[in-house]
């Protein structure tokens, strides 16, 4: 007998992968939560029934929401991770030697001991000394900070549950007060393809806090469409330049593709884009 998970993406479209071996699946306080072996992209972690990350593909994901703005940045020292249980994007930040102090906030504790136990690949970094992973929730935790970090990540799940508030208007400007004086925030911004409606939301809202606001894309196959968003919100710096020399190892990112993931189609384009006037017709 074979056995599928079947994610509902988008109404009217759906990705199963067939799974070989239940790992782990519990009822969290905040949401349900499987780790599956599968045949096509190894472990995979899913919350509410929604893929999360695989062993497979994560490396686009977790490369491209930390290089792009850790190489846009002169000197990011102490960087924000909020979500991000399963230790990807830290263990990317702390490729960067520069970088001395490394928060992770997550919610759900279990994502991380679960991460821990069953995807060591990602979540190793969550034991080097300059990173801290603080079991909280982040809207508060950016409440506390003012002019503190140099770098935002915001690695959440989709908005629903509990991660609603970090899409939010006032969210974003307590992202803002947290930042130094040239800081950077990039958050996960959904399918320009699919999310026509959420994405323009989501990068207004950055827009509305941050001077500088660009949306950038990558391709993770497991996502709906695989063409994934990104958007930057920065103080200072141009997220689009990197000014900074990428590690060494990487499989997705590079200077050039930083570059190129900002050039976007125009029907991306245009979905960010607020309609503009009608041209003028000549007789």
């Amino acid at each position: 007998m074979q056995v599928w998970f079947t994610e509902d993406q988008v109404p009217g479209l759906r990705i199963s992968c067939q799974v070989t071996k239940v790992l782990h699946q519990e009822k969290t306080p905040f949401q349900r939560l499987a780790m599956l072996e599968t045949g096509v992209f190894g472990r995979m972690l899913t919350l509410d029934d929604i893929i999360q990350t695989t062993e497979r593909d994560e490396f686009v994901y977790h490369e491209m929401i930390a290089h792009v703005p850790l190489s846009a940045h002169p000197n990011p020292r102490r960087v924000l991770i909020i979500g991000g249980g399963d230790g990807g994007t830290m263990r990317e930040v702390l490729r960067h030697p520069g970088v001395s102090e490394c928060h992770l906030v997550e919610i759900d504790e279990r994502v991380v001991a679960i991460s821990r136990q069953y995807l060591p690949s990602l979540a190793s970094a969550m034991d080097d000394p300059r990173g801290k992973v603080i079991i909280a929730d982040g809207i508060k935790h950016v409440k506390d900070y003012r002019d503190y970090y140099d770098l935002v990540i915001v690695d959440s799940t989709d908005p629903i549950g509990p991660a609603v508030g970090l899409f939010s208007v006032e969210f974003y400007s307590d992202v803002f007060r947290a930042l130094k004086e040239d800081g950077l925030c990039v958050a996960q911004t959904e399918s320009p393809f699919y999310n026509t409606d959420l994405v323009p939301a989501i990068f207004g809202r950055i827009r509305a806090s941050f001077p500088i606001t660009r949306l950038y894309l990558g391709v993770v196959p497991t996502y709906p469409g695989g063409l994934w968003s990104f958007t930057a919100g920065s103080k200072k710096y141009d997220p689009s330049v990197p000014v900074r020399p990428a590690p060494d190892g990487l499989r997705y990112y590079s200077p050039d593709v930083h570059r190129a993931a900002f050039v976007l189609p125009p029907y991306v384009q245009q979905v960010i884009s607020p309609p503009g006037p009608r041209p003028v017709v000549g007789p």
